[in-house]
């Protein structure tokens, strides 16, 4: 994927999964390893630029005309893991979720009615083909879904400052900034989801945090046991103080309060999710300050 600019794009945050090779079917396996042989990949950055890239157009391109090949790549004890971009499914999907996110007037102004049908029913078409696909990768933006944060732990936090100058754009700025991010097993995040669906069903009334959990683990096990589970907070380091991503630590607030509910300690648990509350308004205002 060729760079289409040097912007920097600040506002997603990323949940993957990194599968084995073994996981993937030939000839895609076979894709896969040569592609991580590669001397230089595309990065999310690059990926998000594209899309921005294709809004200019006119009609706009809603969802990639053709399924991206690109791919994450990591190193698990010695072991080639994969986390597929599948950027043209994720948009199909995506574009469902628009109208719970923006007004109509805005909506139809950047994608009109006419472009957004036409990619639903190459969506329905396609998934009709196959209908057992999945992404690697979801996205959110201008946060981080707190219950992302249930299935890793704080001990699992990786923060690196990047190279402090502070200042630069474009591709130096992206490999200067910071990354916070969290890596766990597959079979670890599974029981943090079981775990804290037992404490929550049995300590709060149904709602968008049990809903969000269940979603997400069902996601989960579609995937291979031996998977890497990866929560990025991407393009968010670039908006964040340095001060608040070093002092950032999310899933002990998550763990701390669901461990709060599970020795009936309400008072404790409320402090922890006051404080998650409070961080991430902050973020999520960005949204529309301009």
């Amino acid at each position: 994927m060729p760079k289409v600019s040097s912007l920097i794009v600040p506002y997603a945050s990323y949940l993957r999964v990194y599968e084995p090779l073994a996981a993937f079917p030939e000839p895609e396996r076979d894709h896969w390893s040569r592609y991580a042989r590669r001397p230089e990949r595309p990065s999310y950055q690059d990926e998000l630029r594209r899309s921005l890239a294709d809004l200019l157009p006119v009609p706009p391109v809603a969802v990639p005309v053709h399924e991206s090949g690109d791919a994450f790549v990591a190193d698990v004890d010695g072991v080639l893991c994969v986390c597929p971009w599948r950027t043209r499914l994720r948009g199909w999907e995506a574009l469902g979720d628009l109208g719970e996110e923006l007004p109509a007037l805005v909506l139809d102004a950047a994608l009109p009615a006419l472009v957004r049908r036409q990619a639903t029913q190459d969506y329905e078409r396609w998934l009709s083909r196959n209908p057992d696909a999945r992404p690697w990768i979801r996205t959110s933006t201008w946060q981080v879904p707190l219950h992302w944060f249930v299935l890793v732990s704080d001990e699992e936090r990786e923060y690196d400052k990047g190279g402090g100058s502070g200042g630069g754009s474009g591709a130096a700025a992206e490999e200067d900034a910071p990354v916070l991010r969290y890596r766990t097993p597959m079979v670890q995040a599974r029981r943090r989801v079981a775990r804290a669906l037992r404490t929550l069903r049995e300590t709060l009334d149904e709602g968008p945090l049990i809903d969000g959990l269940v979603d997400v683990g069902r996601w989960l096990e579609e995937f291979h046991p031996r998977s890497l589970v990866e929560l990025d907070y991407g393009g968010l380091v670039h908006v964040l103080p340095a001060g608040e991503l070093d002092g950032d630590h999310s899933a002990a607030d998550v763990a701390g309060g669901i461990e709060a509910l599970r020795a009936g300690d309400g008072a404790a648990a409320g402090e922890a999710y006051g404080r998650l509350v409070e961080r991430w308004r902050s973020v999520r205002d960005r949204r529309s300050a301009n």
